[in-house]
C-alpha cells in the first residue's frame, strides 16, 4: 500500500477565470433557503487564490435570495455560505440557477434544480463522505484490534478503489465538465484521493487536463492545471526511474537509496549501512500475518546455512503492536527491526514495496542486486554472491 500522505497537494479553485466576460454576459443563482431567516446568505468563488467574496443577502420570511455575477469563460465553482455551513456549485455560462435548501441543514438538503453538472458535484460529494466515513470505520476497527494490518491495508485498497471506480466513470464520461475537475481535486483525511504522482491515477488528470486545454485554452484554471500535471508527470518519472532499479534489480554501485535505521528489539537503533561488508537480505514483513510463522522458518533454515559465509538477515517489521513483534521476534537469530509508521511508512514506496513479504539482496558494498518476492528463488540468489 501505498503511503498517502507523500505527495499532498493543496489546489485551491481558480479566481481569474472571470475576466474577459463582457459586462452583458452574466450568470444568476436565486432561490429559496427555510429555516434562515434575518440570516445573511453569502456568495463566494472557490478561487485559485483562495475564496473570494462576491456578494451577501440578508434572507427575509421566505428565504428568497438573488445573485447576479460574471459569467466565467470556464466552468467555475461557487459556494453558498450560511454561517459556518457552505455548500458548492459549478457554473458553465451565462446561465440562470434555481436552488432549494434547508437552512437547519444547508450541505445535505441543497439543491440546484434542472442541472446535470451540479447533480454530479453531489454525487461527488456523496460518494467521498461514504468512502471517508468506511476509512474511518476501518481505522477505528484496526485501533481496537478487530482487523490486523494486511486486513486493514487490503480493506483500505478496497474502499479507495471502489470509490476510484465510480469516479473514474464521470471523469471519462465528460473531461471537460466541471464535475470531472471537482472530482480530481477531492480529498479525504487531506490526502487526494486520485493521486497524479502515480501511474495508475495520473491519466485521470491528463484527460481531464488535455481536454480543458483543447476546450478553455489561456484562461488562469487550465493552465495552473495543465502546469500541476505535467509537473506530476516530471516527478512520477523520476520516481519510475528510482523503481526501475529496484524492480529490475541491476547489479550497480551507488544506488543512492537512503539509510535505514531504526529500533531492534531491545530499543536501541541499527542501521542498515552498519552491515556492509556482508551479503544481506532486507526483508518487509509482519510478523501478526498468516504467512510470518512459515515464512521466518524458510528463512531460518537459509540463514543457518549461510550465515557463517558473511550472510545477514535485516529484517523490517510493520505490525502496529509494537508489544506483538517484541515477542515474536524476542527469539529470532537476526536482525529484526521495526518501522513505527507500520502501514504509513515512507520505505514501502521507496523500495516499490507492493505486497508483503517482499525481500532484496545487498551485496557487500550495500547495493541492491536482487528482488525477491518468489521465496523458493532465495537461495539461488544468494549461492551467486556467497
Amino acid at each position: 500500500m501505498k503511503n498517502y500522505g507523500l505527495y499532498i497537494v493543496c489546489l485551491l479553485l481558480g479566481i481569474g477565470t472571470m475576466a474577459g466576460c463582457s459586462k452583458g454576459d452574466r450568470f444568476t443563482v436565486e432561490g429559496n433557503i427555510t429555516n434562515a431567516e434575518g440570516d445573511t446568505l453569502y456568495l463566494e468563488q472557490r478561487a485559485l487564490a483562495g475564496v473570494v467574496l462576491l456578494d451577501s443577502a440578508v434572507l427575509n420570511e421566505k428565504g428568497k435570495f438573488r445573485f447576479r455575477q460574471l459569467a466565467p469563460v470556464n466552468p467555475e465553482f461557487f459556494q453558498l455560505r450560511l454561517g459556518t455551513q457552505t455548500a458548492a456549485f459549478a457554473v458553465d455560462s451565462s446561465e440562470t440557477l434555481r436552488v432549494t435548501a434547508d437552512g437547519a441543514d444547508l450541505y445535505r438538503s441543497f439543491k440546484v434544480e434542472d442541472s446535470p453538472t451540479n447533480d454530479q458535484l453531489r454525487q461527488v460529494d456523496r460518494l467521498v463522505s461514504e468512502t471517508a466515513t468506511a476509512l474511518r470505520q476501518l481505522e477505528e476497527e484496526h485501533k481496537a484490534g478487530s482487523i490486523d494490518d494486511m486486513a486493514f491495508i487490503n480493506q483500505l485498497d478496497t474502499a479507495l478503489l471502489n470509490y476510484k471506480r465510480e469516479i473514474t466513470k464521470l471523469i471519462l464520461g465528460n473531461p471537460s465538465g466541471a464535475a470531472a475537475y471537482y472530482a480530481l481535486f477531492q480529498k479525504i483525511n487531506n490526502f487526494l484521493i486520485f493521486d497524479p504522482y502515480t501511474r495508475q491515477d495520473y491519466p485521470m488528470f491528463g484527460a481531464v487536463a488535455t481536454s480543458w486545454n483543447h476546450y478553455y485554452p489561456d484562461t488562469e484554471r487550465t493552465r495552473h492545471l495543465y502546469e500541476f500535471t505535467t509537473n506530476a508527470l516530471k516527478v512520477r518519472r523520476q520516481q519510475e526511474q528510482r523503481a526501475e532499479l529496484l524492480e529490475n534489480a541491476v547489479p550497480e554501485t551507488g544506488s543512492g537509496l537512503p539509510d535505514i535505521q531504526l529500533p531492534a528489539v531491545k530499543g536501541e537503533k541499527v542501521a542498515l549501512s552498519s552491515l556492509k561488508r556482508k551479503v544481506v537480505l532486507l526483508d518487509f514483513t509482519v510478523y501478526s500475518a498468516d504467512f510470518s510463522p512459515r515464512h521466518n522458518m524458510d528463512l531460518n533454515g537459509i540463514y543457518e546455512r549461510y550465515k557463517e559465509r558473511g550472510f545477514e538477515i535485516y529484517q523490517i517489521s510493520f505490525d502496529s503492536d509494537e508489544h506483538f513483534w517484541k515477542t515474536a521476534a524476542s527469539n529470532l537469530p537476526w536482525i529484526t527491526v521495526r518501522d513505527p509508521q507500520s502501514v504509513n511508512s515512507r520505505l514501502l514506496p521507496m523500495y516499490n514495496v507492493r505486497e508483503i513479504p517482499t525481500a532484496f539482496i545487498l551485496d557487500r558494498d550495500g547495493d541492491v542486486v536482487a528482488r525477491i518476492e518468489a521465496f523458493d528463488q532465495l537461495e539461488s540468489e544468494l549461492k551467486k554472491l556467497l
